[in-house]
C-alpha cells in the first residue's frame, strides 16, 4: 500500500519524515491508498504572491514597487513549483518579474540624470554669462564707433543703430536680454555723452544668475543677484 502526503497528495514512503514536494511533515495520518490509485485531487488555486508580483510590477516606475514585484515574483515561482499542481499563476509571476526588473533598470538612469542635469544646467548658465560679458564689451566698442561716426548725435540708445550682429540687435542672445538706456545729451551740439548697457537673464536661475552692465566708461560691472538696476547702482567692477 502507498501513502500520500495529507497536504499536497504527493507520494511518500514509510521512511520519509517530510514530504519531498511540499516539505510538510509526513504524519502518521498520511492517506494510505491502494497501489496504482491516484492521489486525492484538490482544486487548483492561484498563488497570492503571483498576483501581488503582477500588481506591484504594473507600478514598476516607482522603485519600491519594482523591488516588491521581483521579491514576490521569485517567492511565487518557488511556491508554485513545490505545490505539485495545487497552485497556478506562473504567467503572472513571470510578468511581475519582467516589469519589476524593468523598473530596477530605470534606477541607474534616474541616478545618473539626477547628477548630470544640474551639472549641465550650471555649465550652460556659465557659458551664457561668458557670452553676455563678451556682448556687453562688443556693445561698448560699437557705441564708441557710432559716436565717432555721428558726432552730432553722440551715443545711441537704439541697438538697431549699432554695427553689431543681428542676434544682438534683437536684444536677446544666449539666454540674456540686452538693453541700451539713459542716453543723455551734453552741451549744445555735442549729442549724447552718456549711455548705459545692461544684460540680465531672460529666465532667472535657468539661463543665468548674474546681471552685467556698463556705460561710456567701458567698465563692466556685475550684480550677483541678476538685477540690471542693482548692477548700475552698486555692481562690482569685473577684473
Amino acid at each position: 500500500m502507498a501513502s500520500f502526503c495529507a497536504s499536497c497528495g504527493s507520494s511518500v514512503s514509510a521512511e520519509d519524515k517530510f514530504c519531498r514536494v511540499c516539505g510538510k511533515p509526513a504524519s502518521p495520518d498520511s492517506a494510505v491508498m491502494p497501489a496504482g490509485s491516484a492521489p486525492p485531487a484538490s482544486p487548483a488555486g492561484t498563488s497570492g504572491k503571483a498576483i501581488a508580483s503582477l500588481v506591484f510590477g504594473l507600478l514598476f516606475l516607482f522603485p519600491p514597487f519594482a523591488i516588491a514585484a521581483v521579491i514576490f515574483g521569485h517567492l511565487s515561482l518557488s511556491e508554485i513549483r513545490k505545490s505539485a499542481g495545487r497552485l497556478t499563476g506562473n504567467g503572472m509571476a513571470i510578468a511581475g518579474l519582467v516589469f519589476g526588473y524593468a523598473g530596477l533598470s530605470v534606477i541607474p538612469v534616474l541616478i545618473i540624470a539626477a547628477i548630470a542635469i544640474p551639472n549641465l544646467l550650471r555649465a550652460r548658465m556659465a557659458a551664457n554669462e561668458s557670452s553676455a560679458v563678451a556682448s556687453v564689451r562688443m556693445l561698448n566698442i560699437a557705441e564708441i564707433n557710432y559716436s565717432q561716426a555721428h558726432a552730432a548725435t553722440g551715443y545711441t540708445c537704439a541697438l538697431s543703430d549699432l554695427e553689431i550682429e543681428s542676434t544682438l540687435k534683437s536684444g536677446r542672445k544666449n539666454g540674456y536680454i540686452f538693453e541700451l538706456t539713459d542716453c543723455a545729451a551734453g552741451a549744445e551740439g555735442m549729442g549724447n555723452v552718456r549711455y548705459q548697457v545692461v544684460a540680465y537673464p531672460a529666465t532667472a536661475n535657468q539661463t543665468g544668475t548674474r546681471a552685467f552692465c556698463s556705460d561710456e566708461s567701458a567698465v563692466i560691472k556685475v550684480d550677483s543677484g541678476g538685477s540690471a538696476r542693482g548692477c548700475m547702482q552698486s555692481g562690482m567692477a569685473m577684473q
